[in-house]
C-alpha cells in the first residue's frame, strides 16, 4: 500500500470539512486527518467519525474556530481535544499533537508537541497511526501501518507490554480491532494481552462494556471470542463467558445472517452467557448497562417459549427475536420464527377496562385481573376477532360474578 493517497471519499465532501481544514492551516501543514477516517477510507469502508490532528495548541484551536464562527466544544481540553461542530451539526474532533508524560493504565497526563512522529508514537496500533494531508491526500505512515493494513494485521506500536501498561483497555481494543480487520493475530500482541489479562480488573466496567459490545458485532467476532476464551482473557472480569457460550453465539450469529438481521450487541452478549436469567442480571449490573439493556438480557435468557406471534405481542418484536434465537434449538426453525415475527403486525386488544365494568364488575383490582385473564385467553387462541374477544370477556365476567355470588 506504499505510495497510496487518501481516496476522495464522500465524507471529505461534507459541508464544512474543507472550511475547517483551511481554518486550521492544513495548506501549511498545520493539520492532518488521522486515525479511523484514514484507515477506513483506505479500506473502502464507510467512515463514521472524522478526526483531525493539529500542531496548534488547544487555546489557539478555540480562537481560530471562534474567528471562523465554527462552534467549539472543549470535550477533552486536558488532553487537547476540541470538538468542532460543523454547519450540519456533525462533529469533528480536533486534537493537538501530544506525547504521554505519565500513565497509570487508565489515565494519561500529556504534553503538547509539534512533532507528528511523536504524536503517532503514543497511539495504540500502527493501523490507527496513519495521517493524511487534507489538501493532497498524501499519507504519512511512521510505523508500518500501511503494510499491516494490507496484511490484515493488528500490531501494537512499539513494545506491546509497555503499551498495555499505559492503558489496560488496549487489551480489549487489540481483540476488537482484530475482530474487525485482522486475519492471523500478531503473536507478540497476543502474548502480551494474554500475559496482562489481569490488568483488566483495574478498568471501569463501563469501559469494558463499551469495548465488548463493539467487539461482539465485528465481522470476525466469533473466531476472536474463541481465541479470547482459549487465552483466558475474560477470566479476570467476565468468567461467565465460556467456550460453550461462544458456540451459542456462533449459532445465533448464523441465524441472524440467514434471517437478514443486523448483528445486535445486546442479543449477542446474552448469547455468550449461560442460560440463566440471574447470571444475565448479575453480568449486566456489573457492566453497568442501562436499565433497558439489563431487562432485555434477563428476558432473552428466560427459557419461556411460545408461538412467535404471542412472544412478539408480549415482549415486542426485538424481545421476541431474542427469545427465539436463544432458545429454539434447530437453526431453520429459529429463522422461520424470526420471519414470522418480522412479517406480523400485532393487533390491538379489543377489550378494555370499561367493557369489563359495563358487564357488571365494580371498579377496582378485579377489573385489571379479569382484563388480564381475558387477554391471556385471547392470545392463547391466536388473536381472534373482536367478536370472539368479547365472548371470552362475557364468559370470564359471568364466571366471576357467579363465584362472587356464591361467596
Amino acid at each position: 500500500m506504499d505510495g497510496l493517497t487518501l481516496p476522495d471519499a464522500p465524507w471529505r465532501q461534507r459541508a464544512g470539512i474543507a472550511e475547517l481544514c483551511a481554518v486550521l492551516g492544513a495548506a501549511r501543514g498545520e493539520a492532518r486527518f488521522v486515525g479511523g477516517a484514514v484507515r477506513d477510507s483506505l479500506l473502502g469502508l464507510d467512515v463514521a467519525d472524522v478526526d483531525l490532528a493539529t500542531r496548534h495548541p488547544p487555546e489557539d484551536v478555540i480562537d481560530l474556530l471562534a474567528r471562523a464562527r465554527i462552534r467549539a466544544v472543549p470535550t477533552g481540553l486536558a488532553h487537547g481535544t476540541i470538538t468542532a461542530v460543523l454547519a450540519d451539526g456533525s462533529p469533528v474532533e480536533v486534537t493537538t499533537l501530544r506525547s504521554d508524560v505519565a500513565t497509570d493504565g487508565r489515565h494519561a497526563t500529556v504534553a503538547f508537541t509539534d512533532d507528528w512522529r511523536e504524536d503517532a508514537a503514543r497511539r495504540d496500533f500502527t493501523i490507527n497511526a496513519l495521517y493524511a494531508d487534507p489538501q493532497t491526500g498524501e499519507i504519512f505512515d511512521y510505523f508500518g501501518g500501511l503494510a499491516d493494513l494490507a496484511a490484515h494485521r493488528v500490531r501494537f506500536i512499539g513494545d506491546p507490554l509497555q503499551r498495555i501498561a499505559e492503558d489496560h483497555l488496549r487489551i480489549l481494543r487489540f481483540f476488537r480491532f482484530h475482530a474487525r480487520f485482522g486475519d492471523m493475530p500478531d503473536a507478540a500482541g497476543l502474548d502480551a494481552c494474554t500475559a496482562r489479562a489481569n490488568d483488566l480488573m483495574a478498568l471501569s466496567r463501563e469501559r469494558i462494556a463499551a469495548e465488548l459490545l463493539k467487539l461482539l458485532v465485528a465481522p470476525n467476532a466469533v473466531a476472536t471470542l474463541r481465541l479470547m476464551v482459549e487465552r483466558g482473557i475474560f477470566r479476570p472480569v467476565l468468567p461467565e463467558i465460556t467456550a460453550e457460550g461462544v458456540e451459542t453465539l456462533a449459532d445465533v450469529a448464523g441465524s441472524e445472517t440467514l434471517a437478514g438481521l443486523s448483528p445486535d450487541p445486546i442479543r449477542r452478549l446474552a448469547a455468550v452467557l449461560p442460560r440463566d436469567a440471574k447470571v444475565g442480571e448479575d453480568v449486566a449490573a456489573r457492566l453497568k448497562l442501562s436499565n433497558a439493556q439489563r431487562k432485555r438480557i434477563v428476558s432473552a435468557l428466560t427459557p419461556d417459549l411460545a408461538a412467535p406471534q404471542a412472544l412478539s405481542y408480549r415482549l415486542g418484536q426485538e424481545g421476541a427475536i431474542d427469545r427465539v434465537l436463544l432458545h429454539i434449538p434447530a437453526a431453520m426453525e429459529r429463522v422461520l420464527a424470526v420471519r414470522q415475527i418480522l412479517d406480523w403486525v400485532a393487533p390491538s386488544f379489543p377489550v378494555n377496562g370499561g367493557a369489563i365494568v359495563a358487564r357488571g364488575v365494580d371498579k377496582g383490582p378485579d377489573v385489571a385481573r379479569l382484563l388480564k385473564l381475558v387477554e391471556h385467553q385471547w392470545i392463547a387462541e391466536d388473536f381472534p376477532s373482536a367478536e370472539r374477544a368479547n365472548a371470552i370477556a362475557d364468559a370470564a365476567v359471568a364466571q366471576f360474578l357467579s363465584d362472587s355470588s356464591i361467596a
